[in-house]
């Protein structure tokens, strides 16, 4: 390997390591923009016993005595 494909190596080796930078920061930029307007479909692979259920727990509201 010469000193001409050497350079030709390197520079294609960083253009391509930018390029992939770009692609990735460009995906998160168009996450973080479509993210507040993205409603869930509510699909889920996991049967229903093996889900995580809500539970919901009211307090109870004590009277004070006057």
């Amino acid at each position: 390997m010469d000193i001409d494909q050497a350079a030709v190596f390197l520079a294609g080796t960083i253009l391509t390591a930018l390029g992939f930078v770009i692609i990735v920061i460009a995906a998160v930029v168009i996450n973080n923009i479509i993210h507040k307007y993205w409603k869930s479909f509510g699909w889920n692979l996991l049967p229903l016993y093996m889900q995580k259920q809500e539970t919901v727990i009211e307090e109870t509201k004590i009277e004070r005595k006057k």
